[in-house]
């Protein structure tokens, strides 16, 4: 009971951060290194990822799948979040102090294992 609790948070958390690359683009293209191509491009396809992946966790088919996925994400977008902790870049919607830009890259590792958790069989039921 409570994972299906937390999987259905999850999931709507990341539906709505996915929703987010389409509504606040600006925000996240500012973010993307210097060194990779079409920023926006690949703002839009990790938004369209989240969406999937977090609907994905819904489905019991798709599930462990999903969480997998969501693993390989967070760990593709981490040099985002390690360049704006580097840069200090500041986006729009984003802003934040350097010590919050640099503790939150531990704080990455949380999505990280609560997918990692998703990837587990669930408790049998008796």
């Amino acid at each position: 009971m409570v994972k299906r609790i937390f999987r259905g948070l999850f999931a709507t958390i990341m539906v709505l951060a996915g929703v987010s690359h389409f509504t606040m683009t600006a925000s996240y293209v500012q973010i993307v290194p210097d060194y990779l191509p079409a920023a926006e491009m690949l703002v839009y396809v990790s938004g369209v990822f989240e969406i999937l992946g977090g609907v994905g966790l819904l489905i019991p088919a798709t599930r462990r799948a999903a969480a997998w996925g969501l693993i390989a994400l967070f760990i593709a977008v981490l040099p985002a979040n390690i360049f704006q902790a580097m840069s200090g870049v500041q986006p729009p919607g984003l802003e934040m102090s350097e010590t919050v830009r640099w503790a939150r890259l531990p704080l990455q590792l949380v999505p990280l294992l609560w997918a990692w958790w998703m990837t587990r069989p669930d408790p049998v039921r008796t």
